[in-house]
């Protein structure tokens, strides 16, 4: 089971006053492929402050999604940010899609293939046998191609700068692996993990460990806690439902 939220101020579609927002709403909000975890911040601070005519409004996002995934973020308004790290420190939930038997720098598709191995050995047995040494806690390198902080600078700034340091491994935590579907070369699979747990590190490694390669070329997050993207609105329901609320008396 996921965790169970604590009350929060969830946004409702029959909320009415600008107030609202300012005394802390928590939005759930399905992020679209390539926007990046600001872009939704900013569209949904732009809606809200310029429908709602608020003058000044915080807002921020419990736990960044990368430009190429998708999926639920939760995203607070006002006094709600003050809240931002206990949402961070839930468990997520995602579904990935992995490719077998090649790989990338960034270990998915922001780079193009550095190298090709072979996928004939690999069968569902193998790969669900591979997966249960992934269980619970164990040591990840995170990417390079992330939003870690190294030597004072993001170390995907460093990346494309073609650094090639390694970043510290981290412990992190995976409560649970399923296969769902396997048609070489791709994998889909369903992860529920905790909190710094990088799922296209997690990629690389399970490559290595069925003695190939592997790169992450789909990624979906469907939970946060007990909270799941079916209800989630897009960008665009939020405008919606914004607009609806600008034309109130």
């Amino acid at each position: 089971m996921l965790q169970e939220p604590a009350h929060i101020p969830l946004f409702h579609r029959d909320t009415s006053v600008a107030e609202d927002f300012i005394d802390g709403q928590v939005l759930l909000i399905d992020k679209p492929l390539r926007w990046t975890s600001f872009d939704v911040v900013r569209k949904c601070r732009n809606l809200i402050t310029g429908k709602l005519k608020i003058k000044k409004l915080k807002v921020g996002h419990a736990g960044t999604l990368d430009p190429l995934a998708t999926g639920l973020m939760i995203v607070c308004s006002g006094k709600a940010t003050k809240s931002i790290g206990k949402w961070m420190d839930m468990e997520k939930e995602y579904t990935a899609v992995i490719e077998l038997g090649r790989t990338t720098p960034s270990f998915d598709l922001e780079t193009e293939t550095d190298a090709v191995f072979p996928i004939e050995h690999i069968t569902r047995e193998l790969l669900e046998k591979a997966l249960t040494g992934f269980l619970g806690e164990i040591r990840q390198t995170p990417p390079l191609f992330s939003a870690k902080n190294l030597q004072g600078k993001r170390a995907y700034t460093l990346a494309r700068e073609g650094s090639e340091l390694e970043l510290p491994p981290s412990t992190v935590h995976i409560a649970r692996l399923e296969l769902v579907r396997l048609e070489l070369p791709l994998a889909e699979i369903k992860i529920r993990c905790g909190k710094g747990t990088y799922i296209r590190a997690f990629a690389r490694d399970l490559g290595a460990a069925l003695q190939s390669g592997a790169c992450l070329t789909g990624l979906r997050r469907t939970g946060i806690g007990n909270f799941h993207v079916e209800d989630a609105l897009s960008p665009e329901l939020f405008e919606q439902e914004i607009v609806k609320l600008s034309s109130c008396p």
